[in-house]
């Protein structure tokens, strides 16, 4: 019986992102800080929604400029990707830091992979005339939008930056954390991204 349950324990993941105290503090404080960043996400989406209809003469709307089959890939793109940032934190627990190390260069690309959709929109839509000077629709889109966009900027530069200290340090009870919140952060943005999806290009195709 007690070999059985030491096998048991050996093979159970480990947990090395609250191992120690101070892990378990990153985590707790991290919690905290998405709590802000909600509030913020939360009043980009409240202006936008009262400014969606705030269009000049002339000025193109949502209806007319949003692409769905675009930005149901670009979605596909960031959905998998928070997929594959479970798997690596899977394999992160696991002690295997070549497939950690391997689904978070993937989580990597797939956030590349949606940037590029998303700049290219961009750039379609400035050639539509939709800019953030063009009108309040203009303004609280790009706001919302781009400021997400910054964040999966942002999330792709941390997760590069902690597999280098990875690669160097290995998995550790002070890397552990680090990969860990990174990894609640990839969620955040994925989730924020599904309310831009229904909020901002379904709701818009509506009218």
């Amino acid at each position: 019986m007690s070999a059985q349950t030491e096998t048991t324990t050996k093979d159970a993941p480990l947990h090395l992102e609250t191992a120690t105290f101070e892990g378990k503090n990153k985590v707790l404080g991290f919690w905290l800080f998405l709590g802000a960043e909600t509030v913020l996400f939360a009043c980009l989406f409240g202006t936008y929604l009262a400014l969606r209809h705030q269009t000049l003469p002339g000025q193109p709307t949502g209806k007319e400029l949003f692409d769905l089959n675009l930005v149901a890939l670009a979605t596909a793109f960031l959905l998998t990707s928070s997929l594959t940032s479970v798997l690596a934190m899977h394999y992160m627990n696991q002690q295997r830091k070549g497939l950690m190390q391997l689904w978070l260069g993937i989580t990597v690309l797939l956030g590349l992979a949606f940037l590029v959709l998303e700049i290219y929109e961009f750039v379609h839509y400035v050639h539509e005339g939709h800019t953030f000077m063009s009108s309040a629709f203009g303004s609280s889109f790009y706001a919302l939008v781009g400021t997400h966009g910054a964040h999966v900027t942002f999330g792709i530069v941390w997760i590069s930056t902690l597999m280098l200290q990875a690669a160097r340090r290995g998995i550790t009870k002070e890397t552990a954390p680090k990969l860990f919140v990174s990894s609640l952060y990839w969620h955040f943005i994925d989730v924020v991204w599904v309310f831009i999806f229904t909020l901002v290009y379904l709701l818009g195709k509506v009218g």
